[in-house]
């Protein structure tokens, strides 16, 4: 175990490959919440409570003697929620949505560690170049829309639809990298030696 061991409250084999690309050894805690949104709840309080419950339920079965991390993201089209499609043609419909137009990609992150916790919302702007519906059908046919919020992933096969980007690259695969390591330094978790 190194110094900079911690748990990450998430499946998500993105945010796994980004911290351990910043030199964190990761362990994976996650814990199932429901992830129903509020009548009328908006994106940015919503993808907040998302993040925190998922740590506050990891925490009760962790504890704190690591650094406990959780994130969630969401897509937000017109102050809509974009959630993860259910079947190829919810993500169809998804798609046909963002084409064209400018949607917004909201990540919260939860740092627990040692009795602090410290939450931040990092949002970016996504503009998505105007897709054809061959487009479109080639890229459900391919899988990747399926565990994705807004049905793509920027990383991915997606990121081909993306003419313009104003935010956080890392933030919309889904663990924003500055405020992730601001958050950690805030609860006195350790940081890579260049932060």
């Amino acid at each position: 175990m190194t110094d900079r061991t911690l748990i990450l409250a998430s499946a998500s084999p993105r945010r796994r490959e980004i911290l351990e690309n910043l030199g964190y050894a990761v362990r994976t805690g996650a814990v199932p919440i429901d992830e129903t949104p509020l009548a009328a709840e908006a994106a940015e309080p919503y993808v907040l409570r998302m993040a925190q419950q998922k740590n506050r339920a990891a925490l009760a079965v962790h504890g704190d003697s690591l650094p406990l991390l959780s994130a969630d993201t969401t897509v937000a089209l017109d102050g809509r929620i974009l959630g993860k499609p259910e079947s190829a043609d919810h993500a169809r419909s998804m798609l046909r949505a963002l084409s064209g137009r400018s949607h917004q990609v909201l990540t919260a992150v939860c740092v627990h560690y040692q009795g602090r916790e410290h939450s931040i919302v990092q949002s970016s702007d996504v503009r998505f170049k105007a897709l054809s519906d061959s487009e479109i059908e080639r890229y459900i046919a391919g899988g990747e829309p399926m565990d994705k919020a807004g049905a793509y992933g920027i990383q991915g096969a997606g990121g081909i639809f993306v003419s313009h980007l104003a935010g956080s690259f890392t933030g919309v695969m889904g663990l924003p990298v500055y405020e992730t390591v601001r958050l950690l330094q805030h609860c006195g978790a350790a940081v890579p030696p260049f932060a």
